[in-house]
Parts: C-alpha cells; structure tokens; sequence
C-alpha cells in the first residue's frame, strides 16, 4: 500500500482500501478458475482417501464417472469462497499492515520486513475467516457429495450450492454455516502467517538491482505466489484435513470437535491419512496463487493509479 498523501488522506485511505478489497476480489476469481479442478481432488482425498488409490486415480475415477463438470462441483461456492475470502483478506491485509507500521515507528509500509508482513497478514486472517467459513463448508459437502452418497450417509447427490446452503440452515440452524469455524481459524492465522511471509520474501529476493517489487513481471509473480501457496499448505496441511473431515460428515450428523476428529484420524487411520490429497494441493498451489497474485497485484495497480489521476 502506498504511502497516505497530505491531502485528503481519509478519501485517500478509502480508495486504497477499495483498490486492495476489489484486486483481492480478482485475485480470488483467478485463483479459482485456474485451480478448482485439483481443488476438487484434494478434498476428495481428504474426505475418502480409502476410496481412491491416489490423486490420479481420483482424478480419472472422477472425470470418468462425472464427465468434466465433476472436476468443477462446488465452482459457484468457491468462487463466492475465494471472493470473500480475498476481498476481505487483501482489504485486512492493508489496513493490518498500516497497523504494523504504526506501532513499529515505520514512515512506509514498504519498509516492513517480511515477519512483519507475515504478522498483518496473519491479523487479517482472523476477518477474512469469518467470511470464508459458510462458503467454503457448502463447496466442501459438494465436493464429496457422492462419495457421502456412495456410503450412504446422504439420501441424493443431485442438489446444488443454494439447496445445500437452505440444507444447513433447515437442519442445522444459521449457526450451521460455521460448522468448522475454529478449525477455519486454527488453519487461516498461521496459514497467512507463512503465506505472507514467503510471498514478500520471495518478493524481495527476485527483485533484481535497481527495480523495486512492483517492477516483478508475469513469471517472477506467479513463482511467488506458488511459494506463498507452498509455505501456507506445508504449514497447515493436517489442519485443513481435519477441518474438511468436520465440514464434509457434519452433512451425515457427525459434528464432533476438532481435536476429537484429529485424535480420531491419527488413532484409526495414523499420520499418513492428515496428508492425505497434499500432492495434487501442492501442484495446484502454482498456477493457482500465481493467477491469484498477478489479478491482484495488476488490477490494485491500475485502481491505484485511478485514484491518483482523481488527485486520491
């Protein structure tokens, strides 16, 4: 975020908080469009991983038994997801950095160190939680829905996002939308934490002598970003396992806590099962994150230089 000018700097403040909401609404389209497909193998995995024998076999058991659309169940509540989620993080995420920056004596956001940036990164989680946790339940019970169904613990596959979601409120109460709230934050808050970090790290160490980080072209970007992505899966990975296993079964009635399900993994399926679906997760992180940042980081430049030909 660039520094506030002298003038009207509360108007200013304002229009840089919309440039980072509406780029990280961007971000979060691209990010879905380019990765939803190994989205969707991943969550399988996670859910049923004695049903497949790895990601390629889910990935063929699926396109044969579903045709394509299969790859991309739970597109809508992904990208209303990853909208909200992005939109709210990246807005966070500049306000949080302002934070940071005030309460460290620093004249500039760009002088934060990476830690530095990976803390407001990590305080802006804790929002944009808030709104990923009923979007991102509905897209994880359509993932699985016929592996639910197979195993009969859902009557049909055949309802969509908007039936799920009158589903959960019906059965379960508007309190039902949060299923895996704790879960949500115990994976966004260190998960932005690294994600942050080694974005801006990486951001900083490819920058080559005499540009700054807003000079990184196309391909430097997305190798950042699938760093981002890599730092925020490694660190987090059993954590969304679990937090997937709480969503997914809450649609049958099972709705215990979140170290009751990972004792119960670690117990019945031991350590391997809490990285179940990791490769495909990891492949995906790339284009993925990369889309993600290059939306982001190109459309927040042009909303901002908007804002400076209108004196903001």
């Amino acid at each position: 975020m660039e520094n506030v000018p002298a003038a009207f700097p509360a108007t200013s403040i304002m229009w840089q908080g919309f440039s980072d909401f509406s780029a990280g609404a961007m971000g979060g389209t691209a990010c879905v469009f380019a990765g939803q497909p190994l989205d969707t193998v991943k969550v399988k995995l996670q859910t049923f991983p004695t049903m497949y024998r790895g990601a390629i076999d889910c990935l063929v058991q699926t396109v044969k038994e579903e045709r394509l659309p299969g790859l991309y169940s739970g597109t809508v509540p992904a990208l209303a997801a990853n909208i909200a989620e992005n939109a709210l993080l990246f807005a966070f995420y500049g306000l949080c950095q302002k934070v940071v920056q005030y309460t460290s004596g620093l004249d500039n956001v760009n002088n934060l160190s990476a830690l530095q940036s990976a803390t407001a990164g990590s305080m802006a989680a804790f929002f944009s939680s808030i709104g990923l946790c009923p979007t991102e339940l509905v897209k994880c019970r359509l993932q699985a829905i016929k592996e639910m169904a197979a195993e009969g613990r859902v009557a049909t596959a055949n309802i969509g996002p908007w039936g799920m979601t009158k589903q959960i409120v019906r059965q379960e109460g508007f309190r039902g939308l949060f299923q895996g709230m704790t879960s949500t934050w115990a994976r966004e808050m260190p998960g932005y934490f690294f994600f942050f970090g080694g974005y801006e790290l990486s951001r900083k160490l490819l920058t080559p002598a005499g540009k700054t980080k807003d000079d990184l072209g196309p391909m430097r970007l997305i190798l950042c970003g699938g760093v981002a992505g890599s730092c925020l899966w490694a660190s987090i990975y059993p954590i969304d396992v679990v937090k997937s296993r709480i969503q997914v079964y809450s649609l049958a009635g099972r709705q215990a806590g979140f170290m009751a399900v990972f004792l119960k993994i670690l117990r019945n399926e031991g350590v391997r099962a809490l990285f179940s679906g990791i490769g495909p997760c990891l492949i995906r992180t790339f284009p993925a994150n990369g889309a993600l940042f290059i939306a982001y980081e190109y459309s927040r430049k042009s909303l901002l230089q908007i804002g400076e030909s209108f004196g903001l």
